[in-house]
């Protein structure tokens, strides 16, 4: 497949896997393609950005998605066709930055026969492809200043004119389009037309590269693991502490499309059974950070809580404070100071719950400002 477009009705997205992956159905599909193939939404600022996604893809609005290469800007389109009231519709992609500036008019609005030496027969354009759907253009701040200007009014009249014709075609599409420049600073160095500027500029999402969204790094790893252990026809590998860490610490200035890559070539290289950090030829890590919590042990407790509170049992706060509670007692050994630490609280808040759940000898009265959750830290805990 040409990566720099699609046809009008391309593969689509997988549908979320365990609510939390969108990706390609046929990722071998995406070999050649500096795209990225997966996307994940386990670190905050992905939910925040799928709950985005979700209020703006059911309108019919434009949509501009900014982002550094390989953050998943087509997915994100595609994801918002999908939850659109034209997924029914076909899906154009269009990369407007790997075609000759003779060539996209033609592409983009298609041409009559003879209209330009080698147009031997008439020929649709990719707007008129994504009739009732959605089209894709991305790089749109690559387009020259000239096409910008007949884009704009397409996107105003909702009609186009054949390269060769001068008998407009009605068009219903709406237009995702996606850019890794800057457009407000390429407007004001005369780059890029204003008025198509705040025509895009409708509705923006805003993809943070990898690097400011740690929690997604691990499992979109173990994600692209398990796809190119099958390809390879691989059995049980995994990744190592050292090459967790590696990968964890990574700034991935290449993003998604970076690390799905590097579990690539490791595992290439990779001699045994896991992966070793060895087997990455990462350069530029930056300072070790605390490795995320794990993301089955988190998954764990939401559903337990989610059961509780289906069941609806009395004093809900209260049941799940002291079973914390006592739970971190036990695991220190029933040492108070250490437990106090382990939960980011004062001795002082700490002795008085566990008083008020009777987990101390000399009962004390409730004191109803005393509240574990909204805790004051370990460090700030009276001697």
């Amino acid at each position: 497949m040409d990566p720099s477009n699609t046809t009008a009705k391309p593969e689509q997205p997988t549908r979320f896997q365990n609510g939390k992956l969108l990706a390609f159905e046929d990722s071998r599909a995406l070999s050649l393609s500096v795209r990225a193939s997966a996307l994940v939404f386990e670190d905050p600022e992905s939910k925040r950005l799928l709950e985005q996604i979700e209020r703006i893809a059911p309108s019919d609005a434009t949509v501009l998605i900014i982002g550094e290469t390989g953050t998943g800007k087509e997915l994100v389109a595609r994801h918002i066709h999908a939850l659109s009231r034209r997924r029914e519709g076909p899906f154009g992609a269009l990369n407007c930055a790997a075609l000759s500036e003779s060539l996209i008019e033609s592409e983009l609005f298609g041409h009559e026969r003879g209209a330009f030496t080698g147009a031997l027969t008439n020929k649709d354009g990719w707007f008129e492809t994504a009739h009732r759907g959605s089209l894709f253009l991305d790089e749109v701040g690559d387009l020259p200043l000239g096409l910008q200007a007949k884009l704009l009014r397409v996107l105003q009249e909702r009609e186009v004119v054949k390269v060769g014709s001068r008998k407009p075609t009605p068009i219903d599409v709406r237009v995702i389009a996606a850019t890794n420049v800057n457009l407000e600073e390429a407007v004001s160095a005369g780059h890029f037309r204003a008025d198509l500027y705040y025509r895009f500029n409708v509705a923006t999402i805003r993809l943070v590269p990898l690097r400011e969204r740690p929690g997604d790094i691990l499992p979109l790893a173990h994600h692209f693991l398990d796809i190119y252990s099958k390809r390879l026809d691989y059995r049980e590998i995994s990744l190592s502490d050292s090459a967790t860490r590696l990968l964890f610490n990574y700034d991935w200035p290449g993003n998604i499309r970076e690390l799905e890559n590097a579990i690539h070539r490791a595992l290439l290289v990779c001699p045994g059974s896991s992966l070793r950090a060895e087997d990455f030829k990462l350069t530029g890590v930056r300072s070790q950070q605390p490795l995320p919590t794990s993301h089955s042990a988190t998954s764990a407790l939401e559903s337990a809580l989610r059961q509780l509170c289906e069941n609806n049992p009395p004093n809900l706060y209260e049941l799940i404070e002291e079973a914390l509670i006592r739970t971190a007692y036990e695991f220190c050994e029933q040492n108070q100071v250490q437990t106090a630490k382990l939960l980011d609280i004062s001795r002082n808040v700490l002795r008085h719950r566990m008083a008020i759940y009777g987990m101390l000898s000399t009962p004390v009265r409730r004191p109803p400002e005393i509240s574990l959750f909204p805790a004051t830290s370990f460090n700030e805990q009276v001697a």
